[in-house]
């Protein structure tokens, strides 16, 4: 299929592609920048001890710095297992609720989250513009809506 004919889902799975692999996988940051629109950030929202909440962020470059070392420590896998698309005309929005392991691709997840993810139509396929975070916590639960079955 012809990259143009492809939803705005397509960069959000290759994105899970490239992120994930064994320690010794080099990533490839170079094709992932092309998922990207020039910019392009990714934050994090991180919750605290006492139950206030702070932003993470990263361009492009400082993501590929940070997650490389973690990456290359023992290996990371991420995988989606629950998407909700949103689109109007060239933009949309993806709720794609993902689960991460480590060290083992097919061990029991270590955690589990909600990427929100901002994608425009340009250059004739589907860009990310932006990628909100959240991984879940007890007092922050998945609710189970976001939990249904790709």
């Amino acid at each position: 299929m012809k990259e143009a004919q492809v939803g705005p889902e397509w960069p959000v799975l290759r994105l899970y592609e490239f992120i994930s692999g064994p320690a010794d996988k080099k990533r490839p940051w170079d094709e992932m920048r092309t998922l990207f629109l020039d910019g392009a950030r990714l934050r994090m929202v991180i919750r605290l001890e006492d139950g206030s909440e702070k932003l993470r962020e990263w361009t492009l470059d400082e993501f590929a710095r940070d997650a490389g070392d973690f990456y290359s420590q023992d290996g990371f896998w991420e995988r989606e297992v629950s998407r909700r698309v949103e689109r109007f005309g060239s933009i949309a929005h993806v709720f794609s609720t993902y689960e991460s392991r480590i060290k083992d691709p097919e061990g029991p997840p270590v955690m589990r989250g909600i990427n929100s993810i901002q994608l425009i139509r340009g250059r004739n396929r589907w860009l990310i513009a932006s990628v909100v975070f959240q991984t879940e916590q007890e007092e922050v639960p998945i609710p189970p809506e976001y939990l249904e079955q790709v």
